[in-house]
């Protein structure tokens, strides 16, 4: 057992998950985007919680860039650092979820095993894995943040898809061309595919 949390015992809630749910009307879901960077990971997660906030749901966007603001600020870009940046997003998705909130989470997330324990944290079916489907070729050229640019010329080490690898979902929920599609019709589809994972029964 971890020696700092050998002595502390997990405290019975007194309001329930199912009970924030029928509250809030709808189910808690962990809706995460995954992909290189420039595959449009933030932007179509922004877009998506507008739409489904505009309908009265609770929601609340992770992003990457963000959390290492604060978070993971004490993180870098390690394989080591990566998995625990993954872990702690996990825990806070988790605990969002129990809440009976929709979270949006964008992170580029390289590995397979980092999003499969995040999978494994919440319930079956509660879930929902978007793999932000785009070329590096077209990510490149997209360059929004000019940090293939820098990577290219050696100024960024360890970089998803130049230094560093990416291993795509091998079967995500959602499996999305952001290279070809606008992000109306992205935003449209998954809110579809969404909508019976997030009714009360």
């Amino acid at each position: 057992m971890n020696e700092k949390s050998a002595h502390t015992v997990w405290h019975p809630v007194t309001v329930t998950r199912q009970e924030r749910e029928r509250s809030n009307n709808h189910r808690g879901l962990v809706i995460w985007f995954t992909g290189l960077s420039g595959s449009g990971k933030s932007t179509l997660a922004q877009a998506t919680e507008a739409k489904l906030f505009e309908t009265g749901l609770h929601t609340y966007t992770l992003d990457g860039d963000n959390i290492r603001h604060g978070l993971c600020a004490d993180l870098g870009f390690s394989n080591e650092d990566r998995i625990e940046n993954i872990r702690r997003i996990g825990e806070v998705a988790r605990l969002l979820v129990d809440a009976g909130v929709i979270v949006l989470a964008a992170f580029i997330s390289p590995f397979q095993s980092d999003r499969q324990r995040v999978r494994n944290l919440v319930d079956p079916g509660t879930f929902f894995e978007i793999y932000c489907n785009c070329s590096l070729e077209i990510c490149e050229q997209r360059d929004v943040k000019g940090l293939y640019r820098k990577a290219r010329a050696g100024q960024i080490p360890n970089f998803t898809g130049i230094s560093s690898p990416y291993e795509p979902p091998r079967s995500p929920e959602l499996n999305l061309d952001t290279g070809r599609l606008d992000i109306s019709s992205c935003v449209d589809r998954i809110v579809t595919e969404i909508q019976p994972r997030i009714l009360l029964q």
